[in-house]
């Protein structure tokens, strides 16, 4: 199943970044190595994150993501929304 999750990333301080920055990408990195996350992208001003991913169930997803540097400190949240294809189109195949 396709899971759309949205992140949003609470101010962090200078000293925050040092943390748990290093740490996130590589982190994020492997989730994506290993075929749980298709892309992802930065939300304007820094505001968090938004991962297109490939799971099994929206738990799966929701404990990949908390278990996350910034996910396990708290200070990233996600919505996450189960997403298919449009069904309305296949009226339009006949």
């Amino acid at each position: 199943m396709k899971v759309m999750a949205i992140g949003t990333l609470k101010p962090l301080t200078p000293e925050q970044k040092k943390m748990y920055l290093p740490n996130e990408v590589p982190a994020t990195l492997q989730i994506y190595l290993d075929g749980k996350m298709e892309q992802f992208w930065l939300r304007d001003n820094d505001a968090g994150v938004i991962f297109l991913m490939t799971v099994d169930t929206v738990e799966e997803a929701d404990a990949l993501l908390k278990a996350l540097p910034l996910g396990q400190a708290n200070l990233m949240t996600f919505d996450l929304m189960p997403i298919g294809p449009l069904s309305p189109l296949g009226m339009l195949i006949k």
